[in-house]
């Protein structure tokens, strides 16, 4: 046989590359929303608990909630902030406060 491709006799074997893309997930950002009953210590202990922020960042955030009436906890894949709201949510309604917690794309 003959290396020459326009040979009738030559075989040649294409191997196409599969080009796969892996795409992000879209994220979501949790968000808290102030309230009159809510205590500031109690979403200090939840942005601690349930966001895993540091003491300081917490407590910042909840100036931030408290004076300009919402802040965003974290930005996460959807099951992540649905379970963080949930969560959040039963912490909230266990020590009766009316804390509300929400979830929104991310733009």
């Amino acid at each position: 046989m003959s290396n020459n491709p326009t040979d009738p006799g030559v075989i040649t074997t294409v191997q196409e590359r599969d080009q796969t893309r892996v795409q992000q997930p879209p994220m979501y950002r949790v968000l808290l929303h102030n309230d009159d009953f809510t205590t500031k210590e109690f979403v200090v202990q939840v942005l601690v608990a349930v966001f895993h922020k540091g003491l300081a960042e917490a407590t910042a955030l909840m100036w931030q909630v408290h004076r300009q009436g919402m802040g965003v906890a974290g930005i996460f894949t959807r099951e992540v902030a649905e379970t963080k709201v949930a969560t959040v949510t039963a912490l909230a309604r266990e020590a009766e406060f009316p804390l509300r917690v929400t979830m929104e794309p991310e733009p």
